[in-house]
């Protein structure tokens, strides 16, 4: 009987939930949102990570290169590490990863992504997972079959969050990112507003509209530059799934 419950413990121990963070676009604040998820879910109590399995764009720092976007992550949700504790490939150029990765020479293996994921995310309760650029971000082009970042999703076998911009053309990005979504197997667990203005009528209208269109809620709107997301407990929890 000992060794049963010893057994479920193990296996308890090691049921992580997780959620993937994609976006509209480049630069609608992936990072920015990640950031606030993951301090969010600290605050709350839970042992909560991060990951980023492609980044284009780091940053050399002394002689070494550095994944901005780590960087920013730990720093908000004071993680501990160093910020290429959390990424799998880094490229300096800050191009699409399949044009990055392919100047320096180091092609992304959606296998290797498996496996450091498995590796990294046994040490957390959850773990938030960042994408790059948009839904449709290629990975590498040279192949018969294109390898996207919808295949990473998918390898991983996550639900996402879409982050969208609050601004004029939200309405459009939203939904086309959300079909693409559902039209290719990926559950949508919520969208969230950045940069958004309660006080402007047209974008608590985009609000109303993306979550009428789409019919997937807006979880949660982040002002620009705010340090919190407003989301309750229950909500941020049932975001995740167990992976």
């Amino acid at each position: 009987m000992l060794g049963i419950k010893s057994n479920l413990y193990e296996v308890l121990k090691f049921m992580v939930k997780g959620i993937f963070i994609t976006a509209t676009g480049t630069d609608v604040g992936k990072t920015f949102v990640s950031a606030l998820l993951v301090k969010k879910m600290k605050d709350y109590g839970f042992n909560c990570g991060y990951y980023k399995p492609v980044l284009s764009g780091a940053e050399e720092i002394n002689g070494t290169l550095t994944p901005g976007d780590c960087a920013y992550v730990k720093k908000i949700a004071n993680l501990e590490g160093n910020a290429q504790d959390f990424v799998s490939y880094m490229f300096k150029p800050a191009l699409s990863p399949h044009l990055a990765s392919q100047i320096e020479n180091n092609p992304i293996d959606l296998e290797f992504v498996k496996k450091d994921f498995s590796v990294r995310k046994n040490k957390y309760e959850y773990i938030v997972t960042e994408g790059a650029g948009g839904i449709v971000c290629p990975m590498n082009l040279s192949g018969d079959k294109p390898f996207l970042i919808e295949d990473i999703i998918k390898g991983l076998h996550l639900d996402v969050i879409i982050v969208a911009p609050a601004e004029l053309g939200s309405i459009n990005s939203a939904v086309l990112t959300a079909e693409y979504a559902k039209n290719h197997g990926i559950k949508v667990n919520g969208i969230i507003l950045n940069n958004f203005d309660k006080t402007d009528k047209m974008q608590t209208d985009n609000k109303i509209q993306i979550e009428k269109l789409t019919h997937i809620p807006v979880i949660a709107t982040v002002e620009k530059n705010s340090s919190d997301i407003e989301i309750d407990k229950n909500t941020l929890v049932g975001i995740f799934r167990e992976i």
